[in-house]
This record gives C-alpha cells, structure tokens and sequence, in this order.
C-alpha cells in the first residue's frame, strides 16, 4: 500500500523580514553553565584559558614584559571551602567591567587567535559553588572593580516556577557589584573567587594534587625541564603555534605545574618503559599553508600506558589548551586500543578547525575533516608499531621459554638419574629446543636483539648440550645399586618427569629423594 503525500498549495505572497524583541528567559543561563559544564575539573580549564588569553593580551599592549612570566596562581581556603585564582594579565577596566562580565555569548575575542572566544566561560563555576565573584584592575587604575553573583539565589530563582521574569531581571535579582581602593593589590590582574564549594565526588575541586593533575594535561603550561625532549618540542611547535605557556602555580604544591611527560613512565607495577625517538608530522590546510602541527614521542611500545601517567593517547590541541580528552583519536586507529599505547598530540593551528562550545571536540566541517584524513595514516603506523612490537615481545617470551627448557633439561640429564631410552628423548627435546631458538633469532624483526643476546645464547646451549651427549654419566648412589633395584629408580624418576609440569620442580624433587637415598 502506497502512502500519497498530500502536496503543499503554491502561493506568491512574499516573505518578510520578521520584527520584535525576542525573550530571553532565565532558563538559558543554566544551559550555559551547569548544563554546559559536566566535569567539575572544567572550571578550571575555563578560568585558566581566560587567563592565558589575558596574559597574551598583556604581553602585546606592552603590560608584561618579555622577561615577566605570565603567571596564574590558585589558592584554596578549605575552612571556607572556597578558591581564588587570579593572573597577571591586562585585566579589565573599571569602565567596561560590569557590561564585559554580566553579557552573554558577546565576547570581543571572536575572529582573534584566542583559546575563548564565545563569552560563557565565566559562567562556569556557577553550577559548583554557593557564590561567584569576579575582581579586575586594569593597568594604572586606582580603583579595584568587584561584581558577585548569588549562585544559591541563581538557583532558586531557576527552580521556581513563579518566577516570571526574564534573563535580564533575574541578573537584577542576583548580581551585585562595587569598587575598592586599590592599595595592596596588584597593578593589574584579573581573579575569580568560587566560595562554598559544593562537595562533588571526592571533592576534587579542593584537592590540589587533582588540579595539577587536571592543568598539566589541559593548560599551557610548559615541559618539565628534566624531559630531554621538551626544548625540542618547544623549539619546533613555537614557529607554528603560539605556545603562550604561562606559569600555574598551586597552593600546597612544591612546584609549578609542567607538562606530565618525563623521559621515562611505568608501564606497569615495576615495570618502565622511556621515551627514544620524536616524530614530528605537518597537517597541510585545504588551499595551502599549515592545518595542524603534530608530534608523536616513540617508545617501546610494551602495552596500554595507565591512565595515571596522564601521557596517554593522540591528543588534539588549540591554543595549546586540550580540546577533549584522551580519546578524542581513538576511531582514527584500526584497532581503538593502540590509542591508549600511543603518545602524541596534535596542534591545531588552522582558524577554521573550531571547538565546540564544550571545548569536548571540534565542530565538524571541511577543514576538521582534512584534519582526520591526515592524522589517520599516523595512527595506522602507530598501530603497525604497536602490533611489530607485541611480536617482538611474544617471540623473545617464547626464545626465552625454550632456553629455560633446554637448560633444565640438560641440568636433569646431568643428575645422571635417567635411564638410557630416557636420555635419549630428553637430548632429542634439547635439539627441539635450540631448532626453536635459532628459527627466533634468524626473524629479520630481531636482528638486533639477535646479534646482542640471542645467537650468543643459542651457541651456549649447544656447547652445553655437546658435553653431555653420548656420555652415560650416573648419579654415583645408582652407580652403587644392584641393576634391578637401579632400573626400578630410574623408572620411577623417569616417570616423576614424564607427568611434572614443570622441570625445575621435577629436578628438586628427585635432588630430595637422591639426598634421602645417601
């Protein structure tokens, strides 16, 4: 049965422009914080990139000097479960401090090189604490602007179904503002204080070692000085990205907040692996110059990096601010999971590849698209590394496995505790043993290993296994015993190594019996 779809009369009435203010109701202020903003930690991404982009505004209006380091400093007050976080950077002027903090979606930086572009960053620590308040001194000013707004009330207000007003009168109801001399603070800076904290978790908004681990993976923050490779890093990314690294530092902790990255990280319990070799790749833009500038550190790909190195995963970047988390590549390997074994980033360096509102991912489009088509053969070869490597592993597992054999085999034959037949196999499992070690080592993948390690260890074994052979030595108990009653051990010690699982184990116990019977 064929559905006829009714068709949509014709008319030449033309279109007009529509008229009227429209209203913005009060609901859009919670979807653009709370809603917004999932992750407690982001508030701190937020605040940072603010930051960063008031710094590099200081440094280009001549605010900050060359040899001042941009610096944002985050102090927690636990008694009042509150925290402050206040840069160097131009700040705002009292003139235009209250327009500039209480408009929405209006930001002056969009069509700039800014990390912030879209004007509801601030907002996000509305959702996380019970108050929110803002205070700036732009330079050479007097006078230190305050704004503070009622987040319980905010709250209130946006559960109410009474309420009737719009965005405009609930911003009259909750946000109030004043100025203070400015004796005792600083020239210029900007700071934004979170006060009653609203418990989240495991209150990782007032741990100081969760915020360090949180910045030095988002934040422009620079490499650790002890990681060989983070002069070059900053060297070649510096000609294509504005790094703007700016210098966090956290109350509580010993240092500034660096870039996780060291030379080397535990794999696993005991078990480390370092950095050998950086790889840097170019991203051409759709009509030329440069899309994105890309680094990859190779190591010794030994498996999944945990989580708590904070190093895991192709990440992407702008503005050298994360954008998404460590996953965010992950569709781009032809097995997801090499992405948790990899270590790289990418920077985004192309205008046109922009954030979303989130900050979670990119918003999708040509330029982003190009983007992944680039990036995909990086992690193809990372995956190629990933699986070459787990060979390696297996295959040298298995080299050493079978040496283990062929050793505890001839120490057993050694004992002299074998009968002849008995001898024979055990000699024949040896030859096994060393065919399995020299088809290793002859794999061209483990030509190194081979000419390090490997052929030196088959050679041994073999020399071993040439010392024994043809020999009828006998444990000098056995030799003492009439020939039945010798036969009748040797069967039974053959036996405890026919059914043992396990060599070593085998051998001790007939050492045991061997000792009991002198």
């Amino acid at each position: 049965m064929t559905t006829q779809i009714t068709p949509i009369p014709q008319v030449d009435i033309p279109w007009t422009r529509a008229t009227g203010t429209p209203v913005v109701g009060k609901d859009i202020l919670e979807l653009l914080s709370s809603s917004m903003y999932i992750n407690p930690m982001t508030i701190y991404r937020e605040y940072v990139q603010n930051a960063a982009d008031a710094i590099d505004e200081a440094r280009r209006v001549g605010t900050l000097g060359s040899s001042t380091p941009g610096r944002v400093e985050i102090n927690i007050d636990y008694g009042n479960r509150a925290i402050r976080i206040r840069d160097n950077g131009t700040g705002v002027d009292g003139n235009e401090f209250v327009t500039r903090l209480t408009s929405f979606g209006a930001s002056a930086k969009r069509g700039e090189r800014s990390r912030g572009f879209r004007g509801v960053g601030r907002l996000s620590g509305i959702g996380y604490c019970q108050e929110l308040v803002f205070r700036s001194r732009g330079n050479e000013e007097d006078l230190v602007s305050e704004l503070r707004w009622d987040c319980r009330r905010i709250k209130t207000i946006l559960r109410s179904a009474d309420f009737v007003g719009d965005l405009a009168n609930l911003l009259k109801q909750t946000v109030e503002t004043r100025t203070i001399q400015g004796r005792g603070w600083p020239e210029h800076f900007f700071e934004v204080e979170l006060r009653g904290i609203v418990r989240h978790g495991n209150d990782c908004l007032l741990n100081p070692a969760a915020i360090e681990n949180y910045l030095s993976q988002v934040a422009p923050v620079p490499f650790c000085p002890e990681f060989r490779f983070g002069k070059e890093l900053e060297s070649v990314l510096s000609a294509h990205v504005a790094l703007g690294n700016v210098e966090i530092t956290i109350a509580g902790m010993g240092e500034p907040v660096y870039r996780p990255y060291r030379n080397r990280f535990e794999i696993a319990n005991g078990v480390f692996d370092e950095f050998s070799k950086l790889e840097f790749t170019r991203v051409p833009a759709v009509d030329g110059g440069t899309a994105a500038l890309g680094w990859v550190l190779h190591h010794g790909y030994k498996g999944a990096i945990p989580p708590r190195t904070k190093i895991k995963g192709l990440r992407l970047r702008r503005g050298n601010m994360q954008v998404g988390e460590d996953d965010l590549m992950e569709d781009l390997f032809p097995e997801p999971r090499f992405n948790s074994w990899s270590v790289g980033e990418v920077h985004v360096v192309d205008d046109r590849i922009v954030p979303n509102g989130r900050r979670d991912h990119f918003e999708q489009n040509v330029h982003y698209n190009n983007l992944v088509n680039h990036i995909s053969p990086v992690a193809r070869a990372i995956s190629n590394l990933c699986r070459t490597n787990s060979l390696r592993r297996n295959w040298l597992r298995e080299f050493e496995r079978q040496k283990s054999l062929a050793m505890d085999t001839i120490a057993i034959i050694r004992q002299g505790t074998l009968s002849s037949p008995m001898r024979k196999e055990m000699e024949l499992k040896i030859k096994d043993a060393i065919s399995e070690m020299e088809r290793i080592s002859g794999r061209e993948q483990l030509a190194m290993e081979s000419a390090g390690a490997l052929c030196p260890a088959v050679r041994v074994v073999r020399r071993q296994l040439a010392r024994i052979e043809g020999t009828n030595h006998r444990a000098k108990h056995l030799e003492k015993m009439p020939a039945h009653k010798r036969r009748v051990y040797e069967h039974v010690f053959g036996l405890i190594y026919e059914c043992s699982p396990n060599p070593a184990a085998a051998k001790g116990l007939v050492d045991r019996i061997m000792t009991r019977l002198s």
